[in-house]
């Protein structure tokens, strides 16, 4: 969790290359529908989700910095479903010390996560996409609004969509984070000093998601993509299609 701002990389830093995509959803059932087989065949485009989320109803009381010293602008926004937020993205090497994710790499190297793997290890940074909320507080409160350890979130950047978990919480004023797995799956630099990209991307959490185990990546992005077909499509969760496919709602 970042309680003090990190120097970002200047615009024109090199992009890394994304990691492999999430393999394609399982094939629909003989007796499922023509709607469903579109459902789970087409991929969310980054243009699907951003539609969605043009639009600010706000569900924080405040607005949130993207650092220490920025200006407090960004509101948490809600809509069907899910909630959301624009902001930047700082680096969390926190967790589980790994190679990139350490004391030597990250002057602000945490070993702990604020929730847990299913073995109660902390959470591996290097590997978990996850995103960073806001500890809750008069501004706003994530658990309010559905979002515990686990539940899902769709990441936007530059035209890209990848898929985490909540995995961690950061200052009570600050948005913005998320794990060096996934800031490396969406092409951002991940090193905790200089990585990390000053604006552009959009958070999705969907409410009442939750993947279990938590470290599970696998789930989490073919959860991340269903629940994601739903929102564009303006399905209500909790549906027949969620029901023949396991989801782990409010789990």
């Amino acid at each position: 969790m970042r309680f003090q701002s990190l120097t970002l990389v200047a615009a024109g830093a090199a992009l890394l290359a994304p990691t492999t995509p999430t393999a394609p959803p399982t094939p629909p059932a003989a007796d499922e529908g023509p709607e469903v087989r579109r459902e789970v065949d087409a991929e969310v485009s980054a243009a699907d989700l951003l539609s969605k989320v043009r639009d600010c109803a706000p569900v924080s009381r405040g607005r949130y910095r993207s650092d220490g010293r920025a200006p407090a602008k960004i509101p948490v926004c809600g809509t069907r479903g899910a909630v959301f937020w624009k902001a930047d993205m700082d680096i969390d090497c926190d967790g589980q010390p790994t190679g990139h994710c350490n004391r030597r790499t990250d002057p602000y190297f945490s070993a702990t996560t604020a929730y847990q793997q299913s073995d109660g290890r902390h959470l591996n940074a290097e590997r978990l996409p996850y995103i960073v909320v806001p500890t809750p507080s008069g501004i706003w409160d994530h658990d309010a609004d559905g979002m515990h350890g686990g539940a899902v979130a769709a990441v936007v950047y530059r035209g890209r969509v990848r898929y985490a978990v909540v995995g961690d919480v950061g200052p009570r004023d600050i948005i913005g984070e998320a794990s060096y797995a996934t800031a490396k799956a969406l092409g951002i630099p991940p090193d905790p000093r200089t990585g990390g990209t000053a604006s552009g991307v959009t958070y999705i959490v969907f409410k009442g998601s939750r993947v279990t185990p938590i470290e599970d990546a696998a789930a989490a992005a073919r959860v991340g993509e269903r629940l994601a077909r739903q929102f564009v499509d303006g399905v209500t969760y909790g549906s027949s299609y969620d029901k023949r496919h396991g989801s782990s709602y409010g789990r």
